[in-house]
């Protein structure tokens, strides 16, 4: 899995060309990634969801905000999006990924601190502030997208 990530990471740091459909798969793998270390059977219970999403929503919203710098140049006749070289893709990637391993460790040293509110809630909106961020940045490709009329039939 790291290496995927790494790999991924570093093909994010260039200017290219993709489809639009490859940009979700990022985001999709780094959500699943975080849902597979969250449970409802800990200190926050069902809440747990709750306090991921506030993470996601806080973390895109902060994303949409702050990456308004150069336009996103689509083109809908060929199904492609300009996506512009970043090194924060593979630093989210890794901070995920370390996280993951930290939280496992960290809990399996210290089993006491699955039911420790405030290590739940961190850790919980931790995952969903690293998920927000690549959400964020995947509702601006969208949104982009969207802006862009359809290419006309001939």
């Amino acid at each position: 899995m790291l290496a995927f990530l790494l790999y991924r990471g570093a093909l994010a740091s260039r200017d290219r060309e993709l489809a639009m459909r490859t940009l979700f798969i990022i985001p999709v793998v780094m959500i699943g990634l975080s849902l597979s270390s969250m449970s409802g059977h800990g200190a926050l219970g069902g809440g747990v969801w709750a306090v991921w999403l506030l993470g996601v929503l806080a973390g895109a919203v902060a994303t949409w905000r702050l990456g308004s710098g150069a336009p996103i140049v689509v083109d809908r006749a060929a199904g492609t999006v300009r996506h512009r070289g970043s090194w924060m893709p593979l630093m989210l990637m890794i901070a995920i990924f370390c996280t993951k391993y930290a939280v496992a460790v960290t809990t399996a040293l210290h089993p006491e601190l699955a039911q420790n509110l405030v290590f739940a809630v961190t850790v919980t909106l931790l995952f969903g502030l690293f998920n927000g961020v690549f959400v964020g940045r995947l509702a601006r490709y969208v949104a982009a997208w969207l802006a862009q009329p359809e290419p006309a039939v001939a």
